[in-house]
């Protein structure tokens, strides 16, 4: 099952099939393109249980812009009534299959209902003004008075949410590093099988063959970099604890995610590099040369 619970936006197919409706509708879409981008009917692409996850979250998504019709209720109901997750989840557990019957029943008692508050189109503020910039060296120090590093790789804005995502460095020492230092140093990232040939991989991330090269081998994956995430209002509490020292121009094709969590304070950064060898110990990160990503 590739869902987290019984609701109706719960899990990575929901999330993505109603956001992405949103998406196109928060960008004044017409309602021709998301019908074709994300028609109710897809039973080539989807097994009975994430058939039913997608046909109701897309439902929701329609009934709330005011693309709902008696057709389509209808559709959804006969998708619903062949009980594919009530099924599956009841063989988890007699609560989680009655909890998924019972939000399938209010939902379709919901969208049975016109809708008399159509959701207008939004419009989200995007972060101008950026505490640091993409590709930015930072450093900092922790308790010991040891020096740490990180690169500002990419920021990210998503709906109102302005992301900064940092990577760490390997660097460790009482010296404040530089520039030309860290250049000289080893990022964190992680591999994921590719499962297309590799031709297809290196279209879909320009640049993968410089990792390729740098593993030798035979190698077919595409890379991602191991992401700590801190969104804006947060980075504003506890900015001053980071120094600019430069920039990097890493190779855009490679600012890729393979690992991602979030920061809110500094101390959670304190934690994470205090002991980085361990993480990277049990999570399984592997460091590349940071001057083999650079732009020439």
């Amino acid at each position: 099952m590739a869902t987290d619970g019984t609701k109706i936006i719960d899990g990575d197919t929901a999330n993505d099939t109603y956001w992405g409706i949103m998406d196109l509708y928060d960008s004044e879409a017409a309602s021709e393109m998301i019908l074709n981008e994300y028609p109710l009917e897809q039973p080539d692409y989807f097994d009975a249980f994430d058939n039913e996850i997608y046909v109701t979250s897309c439902g929701l998504a329609y009934w709330e812009i005011g693309l709902m019709t008696s057709k389509r209720i209808e559709y959804i109901e006969h998708i619903i009534s062949k009980n594919a997750c009530v099924d599956e989840w009841t063989k988890l557990s007699e609560k989680e299959g009655k909890s998924r019957k019972s939000v399938l029943t209010r939902f379709l008692n919901k969208i049975k209902k016109e809708n008399t508050k159509i959701r207008k189109p939004k419009k989200y503020r995007k972060i101008s003004n950026f505490i640091f910039n993409e590709n930015d060296i930072l450093s900092f120090k922790l308790k010991d008075n040891s020096y740490r590093s990180l690169i500002c790789m990419k920021i990210d804005q998503y709906r109102g949410n302005c992301n900064y995502w940092f990577v760490p460095t390997m660097y460790k020492s009482f010296e404040k590093p530089t520039e030309k230092s860290i250049t000289k140093e080893m990022i964190l990232g992680r591999t994921v099988g590719s499962g297309y040939d590799k031709e297809t991989t290196r279209k879909e991330q320009p640049g993968i063959e410089i990792i390729w090269d740098y593993v030798g081998g035979n190698p077919k994956f595409f890379f991602g970099f191991v992401i700590d995430a801190v969104e804006h209002k947060d980075l504003l509490k506890f900015k001053d604890s980071f120094e600019r020292i430069g920039s990097v121009n890493i190779i855009d094709g490679l600012k890729k995610t393979g690992s991602f969590g979030y920061s809110v304070n500094f101390e959670r950064f304190e934690e994470r590099y205090d002991d980085l060898d361990k993480q990277i110990s049990i999570f399984g990160y592997k460091k590349y040369p940071i001057e083999i990503m650079i732009t020439k």
